[in-house]
Formats: C-alpha cells, sequence, structure tokens
C-alpha cells in the first residue's frame, strides 16, 4: 500500500544516533531558550509594573516579549539550524542508504558536517535552494488545486481544500528528499540537480503525495500526543514562576511538542519519504512534457533552470551563490 518500510527507517535511524542526539539537544536548547525568556520576561514585567499596580499586565507583556526575542533570535539563526541539523543528518542517511559506511559516535557529527560542505559550501547557498525548492513545490501541488477548483460542486470543493492544507503541510518533508537527492547522485551542480529531482516528482505526484500525506498525519498525531502529554508537566513548572498560568502553559507546551517533533518525530517521516522518492523515481528520466508544464506554471522553476545553467558554465563547479 504504500513505498516505505517502518522497520528499515528505524535500522537508518539507531545507526544515526549519534545525530538524533545531536537533534536533541539543539532542540531542547532551543526549548529551554524559550522557558527561559518567557519566564525571565515573565519576572522583569512583574518587577517593572509592581510600582503601577499593574503586576498582570507586566507579567503578560514581559513574557511576549521575552517569547519574541528569542523567536526573533531563532528566526536570524534558521539558515544555520537547516545547514548544520537538517543537511547533515540527511546527508549521513543518504550514505546509509546508498550501502556505504559512515563513522559512529561523536565524529558523525562531523562527517556529516564535511558532507554538507561538499555539496553547498555555505549556509546560505542551501537556503537560498531550500526556498527554491519549496516555492516551486508549491506551485506544482497549486496545480492540482487548481484542476479540482473547476469541479462545479461545492462540497467536493471544500473536500479539496482540506486535502491542499494537508498536501501544503507535507512540502517540509519533500523539499529535504530533494536535498537527499542531491546528496545522493553527489551532484556538482545542486540546481541542475534539484530540478531533475522536482520533475521526477511532478511525474510521480500521486503515488509521492499518497505517502507523504499519510506520513504527515502520523508525524501531527504524536505530536499533538505529545503536546497533550507534557501539558501538565508545564504546567507545574510555570506554576513556580507568578502570573504565568493559563495562556503561557500552552504555549510553552506547544514549543516542547514541536520540539519533540523535530528532533524525533520527523526524522521517521523524512527517511521513509527518502525511501518512497528513491523506490518511486527508480530507473526514470526527467519527462520533457513535465519540465515544459513547470517552466509554464512557475517563475522559480524557471529561476532554477537558469541558477542550474549558470552553474554548469562555471565548469560544474561551485555554483554562484543564491540572492
Amino acid at each position: 500500500m504504500f513505498d516505505f518500510r517502518l522497520g528499515q527507517v528505524f535500522v537508518l535511524l539507531g545507526r544515526t544516533l549519534p545525530f538524533l542526539i545531536f537533534r536533541m539537544l539543539i532542540y531542547f536548547g532551543i526549548t529551554l531558550a524559550y522557558v527561559i525568556g518567557v519566564g525571565g520576561g515573565a519576572g522583569l514585567g512583574w518587577l517593572f509594573g509592581a510600582p503601577f499596580g499593574a503586576k498582570a499586565e507586566g507579567v503578560f507583556w514581559g513574557a511576549l516579549t521575552g517569547f519574541g526575542i528569542v523567536s526573533g533570535a531563532l528566526y536570524f539563526l534558521r539558515e544555520y539550524l537547516l545547514y548544520l541539523v537538517k543537511a547533515g543528518h540527511i546527508a549521513v542517511l543518504v550514505e546509509l542508504i546508498e550501502g556505504r559506511e559512515i563513522p559512529g559516535g561523536r565524529s558523525q557529527i562531523g562527517y556529516a558536517a564535511e558532507k554538507v560542505k561538499e555539496r553547498f559550501f555555505g549556509a546560505s547557498l542551501l537556503f537560498g535552494l531550500d526556498q527554491l525548492i519549496k516555492a516551486i513545490l508549491k506551485a506544482i501541488n497549486r496545480l492540482l488545486g487548481t484542476l479540482a477548483s473547476m469541479i462545479p460542486i461545492p462540497a467536493l470543493q471544500n473536500v479539496v481544500k482540506v486535502i491542499m492544507a494537508i498536501i501544503e503541510m507535507s512540502l517540509s518533508y519533500l523539499d529535504e528528499v530533494i536535498l537527499a537527492q542531491i546528496y545522493r547522485s553527489r551532484s556538482e551542480n545542486p540546481w541542475a540537480t534539484a530540478r531533475e529531482a522536482l520533475v521526477l516528482y511532478a511525474q510521480n505526484y500521486g503515488r509521492i503525495l499518497k505517502n507523504a500525506v499519510f506520513l504527515t498525519l502520523i508525524v501531527w498525531f504524536l505530536t499533538i500526543l505529545v503536546f497533550v502529554l507534557v501539558l501538565g508537566p508545564v504546567a507545574l513548572l510555570l506554576e513556580l514562576l507568578p502570573g504565568l498560568a493559563g495562556f503561557w502553559t500552552f504555549v510553552v507546551a506547544l514549543v516542547v511538542a514541536l520540539s519533540v517533533k523535530a528532533a524525533v518525530i520527523e526524522p521517521i517521516a523524512m527517511t521513509a519519504m527518502f525511501q518512497v522518492f528513491f523506490r518511486v523515481t527508480a530507473g526514470q528520466t526527467p519527462n520533457p512534457e513535465w519540465v515544459a508544464k513547470l517552466e509554464r506554471a512557475s517563475e522559480k522553476f524557471r529561476e532554477l533552470g537558469q541558477r542550474a545553467a549558470a552553474a554548469a558554465g562555471l565548469g560544474g563547479g561551485r555554483p554562484a551563490a543564491a540572492s
């Protein structure tokens, strides 16, 4: 029914346990930063609000400010999180899928970093390519939505909107699949390989999306379960801080659940999607008809082609940086 094998997924993730631990430490640090930011901000808000008889207001705005500062810092660090955490894990997983040996222990992190540098040379280049891939994936998915919207059955259109919303959520695994294909092909021109992989995705849209949507639903079910399980402990923790019960309990519990999702749950879906894409597209080449369709449908796809051509013009070496 599906094109992945969970047993093999868990074996692969077990072989990359050092990287899983690295991911958990990173996202635990992010969670801790939010707790400190919200708690510290609330404390400062309480101190500044107390002289004016506005302790509750001070706590709320102080916590909100702390939350905003941490979120802003993470926004500026997002390129490096992608480069150091996601891209590195993808690199070692692809090595294992291809039957190559990887080191264990802490050296696995350094090994992954070297593999990322071989393909992308810098965080900005990888981030720029990743953003292009996401935009093109949205364009491909809109093709299905546009066709469905032409069906003059209101009830069916509502169902299609729900399905398209779920498909949009599945994009986070599909762009990682494209990055995995770049590693797998040992490409010297990641723009060209990404372009070919996107065409292969479009050619096999239905079969790949079937797997992606199923995995996305499982991921969010597990994330909601984690949220429910941590809600009580988070409430007890925030009871120690004045004025943070209620709204901020749900916010911090959500941060914890999303961190667990990013550190532990998402790698399962990501690895499964690698299996799906590699199996479904095995032996295929990009269909020129699909290339033409995507050229018409997406300006970003045309831009990707231009970048691929520019990189090829550099002799297949280091591609031009993304703007």
